[in-house]
């Protein structure tokens, strides 16, 4: 698959800020865009005509409105550029091709081979081709590559320390394999970054521009969203939000992985998260004393964010059943007692909204995040 050579990757802040505005309201009116700049009109319609003309928005002529000749419509070209995704699990690989509308076309679960990374790299390059053929689109129009995997990173190659089950994937600079093997621009984040950074471009971020994301997966982590930008942190993992627990609270954080452990040990064996995600019975012997185990500390968690970060919200995201996710809400408590009997302004707790595996969506996006968009 060749690199884009059609279309651009450098942009200015300007025409990120003008594509952003573009994408989170469109179609809009021509004549609507400057008053949501700092930008002086002649500058907002040379930058527009500018995007017009490379293919990146679209100009279409608006209903009749009143008198006068209406200003036109603008919007993104969805088919102008594509990007994909790849997220990497305990249990499985998932694969993600969106448009520029920020939108997936296709996705694809894999469940290995995760043991040999280089096999496993493989699997995805040529499941890709498949994807890219079977959805009609030109390679050419592939601006990026975002991979997103569970773990932290240990240093600036973007190494990561994963779980047990990615000791292959782990602590190893995967960004010039990725680019060898794709020939795309990479761009790296841990899966809960990468869910969150999916959210704010396609789910609850559409509405709510500061929010924490918790990222229930085999283990249990999160991302911060503030003003529709990812906080990173100084080392790319902020959001590690097990590491407010202790060695004796750890096995009793909402991890997915001590869920699995609870069900099998009640009867209810299952292949991993992902069958659990798919398969989930609110009803299974063993869930109701999991939420009665990790209450506490899930409570403690978002009383921690609600009064250090004051998010507009608190997703739960990840490979959360949602069924599950409903659950844990209706158990979670804010501290209650206050001055007056009037306390602060809490976050709402929502499930996640973006679309398929999130982590993969997620991944899909950096490309348009960090290319296109602010």
């Amino acid at each position: 698959m060749p690199a884009n050579t059609q279309k651009r990757l450098t942009f200015s802040n300007n025409e990120r800020l003008l594509l952003d505005i573009v994408r989170t309201r469109q179609p809009i009116a021509r004549s609507a865009v400057t008053d949501l700049t700092d930008l002086t009109q002649q500058s907002v319609h040379r930058l527009l005509e500018g995007l017009i003309e490379d293919g990146f928005v679209l100009s279409e002529k608006a209903p009749p409105s009143g008198r006068g000749k209406p200003s036109p419509n603008l919007l993104l070209d969805k088919n102008a550029v594509h990007a994909v995704g790849i997220s990497i699990n305990t249990d499985s690989m998932t694969i993600s091709l969106v448009d520029f509308n920020c939108d997936t076309i296709l996705e694809r679960r894999l469940r290995g081979p995760l043991s040999d990374r280089k096999a496993g790299i493989a699997t995805l390059r040529s499941t890709l081709d498949e994807m890219v053929a079977q959805a009609g689109i030109k390679p050419e129009t592939i601006c990026g590559l975002g991979y997103a995997m569970a773990g932290f990173f240990v240093d600036g190659d973007r190494a990561m320390n994963a779980p047990e089950p990615l000791r292959d994937w782990s602590l190893v600079p995967l960004e010039p394999e990725l680019k060898e093997a794709f020939e795309l621009p990479v761009f790296i984040e841990n899966n809960a970054t990468a869910g969150a950074i999916g959210e704010s471009l396609a789910g609850a971020g559409r509405w709510c521009g500061t929010f924490a994301y918790l990222s229930f997966n085999y283990g249990f982590g999160g991302g911060i969203i503030i003003d529709g930008k990812p906080y990173l942190g100084r080392h790319g993992n902020a959001g590690e939000f097990s590491g407010i627990y202790t060695p004796d609270e750890s096995p009793r954080r909402p991890a997915l992985r001590s869920l699995l452990d609870t069900l099998a040990e009640n009867g209810v064996p299952l292949d991993g998260v992902a069958d659990l995600r798919e398969r989930f019975d609110p009803g299974w012997p063993g869930v109701a004393n999991w939420i009665e185990v990790v209450t506490p500390q899930l409570d403690r968690m978002i009383n921690t964010l609600s009064a250090v970060l004051d998010p507009e919200a608190i997703v739960f995201g990840g490979e959360l059943p949602t069924a599950l996710g409903e659950m844990l809400i209706a158990r979670t408590r804010f501290e209650s007692e206050h001055r007056y009997g009037v306390g602060m302004p809490r976050p709402k707790l929502v499930i996640g909204e973006a679309p398929g595996d999130p982590a993969a969506t997620g991944a899909a996006l950096l490309p348009l995040k960090y290319t296109y968009f602010q």
